[in-house]
């Protein structure tokens, strides 16, 4: 999620400085539902993009909001010129580090596990997700050992590259210690050329809300991942007697 080139003694300085943006984004908008931060920059200039599922927490009354994030911005880093754009998400039940982020608030406020992440799972697959899988490890319920669990609806085939797989690995602070949250998202099969770069689109405004282009997914074709698995579907054997 960092797009810029440096010369190697540059290097270090320039992703140490990337982990501190990040860091202090998403402390300072623990409620933005950020999604990713991409980090760009050119000779003098740093564009972050914001992918959120609630810019008008980030943006503010008016874009109040988002000027007072860019002046602290420019005194973290020490750049006069910072470009702040905001990337609204418009389905957040299909992304992983949201859904993940919500398990994780809901088990600090003592909801139980297996019901948050139950609820998370339904809106998934509401929202038409092919599947999804959440595991969770830690003292789970307050117990005394710690354990994993692992629940899962639909189909997450890890093995075939052409599927739209979303991953997100978040914790939670409970008041009986860390829990880890695993959340893996199919949301079907890619059949053309996936935008590697969503971020670069024409006509965009900073500090609004943007929709990026989607790409093509198959939504129906029953077991299209197992066909790939077995290597074409065993069309391969031969005429064994």
């Amino acid at each position: 999620d960092s797009n810029w080139y440096a010369h190697k003694k540059d290097y270090a300085g320039k992703l140490i400085e990337d982990d501190k943006i990040r860091n202090y984004l998403n402390a300072r908008i623990n409620k933005g539902g950020i999604a990713k931060i991409v980090i760009e920059r050119t000779l003098n200039k740093l564009i972050v993009t914001i992918h959120t599922s609630k810019p008008g927490i980030i943006i503010g009354k008016g874009g109040g909001e988002v000027d007072r994030i860019k002046e602290e911005l420019k005194k973290l880093c020490g750049k006069e010129d910072v470009q702040i754009n905001i990337l609204e998400i418009r389905r957040p039940e299909l992304d992983a580090n949201i859904v993940g982020d919500t398990i994780a608030r809901q088990l600090e406020n003592r909801i139980n596990y297996k019901r948050a992440i139950k609820m998370a799972i339904a809106s998934a697959l509401r929202m038409g997700a092919e599947g999804i899988k959440v595991k969770v490890g830690g003292r789970l319920g307050g117990a005394e050992i710690a354990r994993s669990e692992e629940i899962k609806q639909g189909r997450t085939p890890l093995h075939t590259l052409r599927m739209d797989i979303d991953y997100a690995n978040v914790f939670a602070l409970t008041v009986y210690g860390k829990i880890g949250i695993k959340v893996w998202i199919c949301k079907g099969e890619v059949l053309g050329k996936r935008d590697l770069n969503p971020n670069m689109i024409a006509g965009g405004k900073e500090g609004g809300p943007e929709r990026s282009a989607g790409f093509e997914r198959r939504g129906e074709g029953g077991r299209g991942g197992d066909r790939d698995r077995r290597g074409g579907g065993g069309a391969g054997r031969g005429g064994r007697k």
